[in-house]
């Protein structure tokens, strides 16, 4: 333990905040580390469809991950760098069928047996997606609001499917695996029918989510978006459209930071949602005038959103998971930098004086409010993050930086 830390437990204490209880929820929080950004949203289908969905991956840094051998060696390399223990995010399309052709109605728990067990090797767990792109029956723009009954069917198979994978996940890991649909449908121009899309949205929800599945296994969630590539104009699985339906159904509803107009704050949407639905899952983004899902940095959004759940005491309510997508730097390393960000984020949250905060708002001393506001900033939280990553044996600074280049240099240069 340094004098940084011991001095900076002293500043906090003067201010009634208790620096191990805060270390202590920390480590308790996991981050949902996404598949997706250790191999450019690829998959592992021989498929040559276009992504798709509104969804651009930009740059060409050599190394990325070409299998599910690679991807997971290079997931435990983030994860070397990384405080506390976290979970990871697959989509559909990470399947590994043996060389053999599974369509995405087909697939099974078993196509995804070696994910089970490697997260069993390091008690992590999993969640899970479908994939409702990159696949010739998406490339309408339209999967389970398809005016094509048969294509809807398709779509609405492969929801089922996936629920029962991410509750296999559930099961063999030993707590709910998160289930997220979100889908690309909408229309490039402006439509005369709203109506149409999402009663059909709404009855393929309904058939996919008829099969009763256990708590214990699989956490239910539903995504909407403001606009996508290709949608720019309306969007059937909207946020009004999902909200109505998760409070309706009382299922999780995923709130994306990259998935709102740029003025719109995603931290005060958490105590207005989480009225009406019993979870949200939280996807931490960084979009750049639009939803282009940089690279998660400890900006003001950031702390804002963290600062949201610390005060709303919603953890308990609230998962939370990456959604970024980065080819132009190291992907390993955009993990570990959007990881630790989001880390960094509730550990200023957490040590935040809320109680002096609260009181000062209570009474009225709105003035107190925001000097108080203001002083905490200047307080020590970057002394407490050395001592909490001290404590993981992981580096504080960006002195991983270099082991990652060891590893860049033998591994994922290597690959060809």
């Amino acid at each position: 333990m340094s004098n940084g830390f011991r001095l900076a437990q002293e500043q906090y204490a003067a201010f009634d905040v208790d620096v191990e209880s805060a270390m202590a929820q920390l480590s308790a929080i996991p981050i949902s580390i996404q598949c997706w950004q250790g191999d450019d949203v690829g998959g592992f289908e021989s498929s040559d469809s276009e992504l798709g969905g509104g969804l651009a991956v930009t740059g060409n840094y050599p190394g990325k991950a070409r299998n599910g051998d690679e991807l997971r060696a290079d997931a435990e390399q983030a994860m070397r760098h990384l405080p506390g223990r976290h979970r990871f995010n697959l989509h559909a399309s990470y399947a590994e069928t043996g060389g053999r052709k599974v369509d995405r109605d087909e697939l099974k728990p078993k196509h995804f047996s070696a994910w089970i067990d490697w997260a069993k090797s390091l008690q992590i767990g999993l969640d899970f997606n479908p994939t409702y792109f990159a696949h010739p029956l998406a490339s309408s723009g339209m999967t389970l609001a398809n005016t094509d009954p048969e294509v809807r069917q398709f779509w609405i198979q492969h929801g089922r499917a996936t629920r029962r994978i991410a509750a296999a996940f559930g099961t063999e890991l030993g707590g709910p695996a998160v289930h997220n649909i979100w889908i690309p449908d909408g229309m490039k121009d402006t439509p005369v029918d709203r109506w149409g899309p999402r009663a059909r949205l709404q009855e393929s929800l309904d058939e996919i989510l008829k099969e009763r599945l256990s708590s214990d296994q699989i956490l239910d969630s539903v995504e909407g978006k403001l606009f996508g590539i290709g949608s720019e104009s309306f969007v059937v699985g909207s946020h009004e459209f999902y909200l109505g339906y998760a409070s309706r159904k009382q299922i999780a509803l995923c709130l994306d930071s990259g998935h709102f107009h740029p003025t719109e704050e995603l931290a005060d949407k958490l105590s207005a949602v989480l009225g009406a639905v019993p979870q949200v899952l939280l996807h931490v983004s960084r979009g750049v005038r639009w939803d282009s899902d940089h690279v998660v940095v400890l900006n003001d959004e950031l702390r804002a959103i963290a600062a949201e759940l610390v005060r709303g005491k919603c953890f308990d309510r609230v998962r939370i998971g990456l959604d970024f997508f980065d080819a132009s730097i190291n992907r390993i390393a955009a993990w570990v930098i959007g990881v630790r960000a989001t880390q960094q984020a509730l550990l200023q949250a957490l040590l935040e004086p809320l109680g002096l905060l609260k009181q000062a708002e209570l009474d009225g001393d709105f003035t107190a409010r925001l000097a108080l506001l203001e002083q905490a900033k200047q307080l020590p939280w970057s002394a407490v993050w050395t001592e909490f990553c001290a404590r993981a044996n992981v580096h504080a600074g960006w002195d991983w930086l270099p082991e990652l280049r060891v590893y860049e240099r033998d591994v994922q240069l290597a690959r060809k």
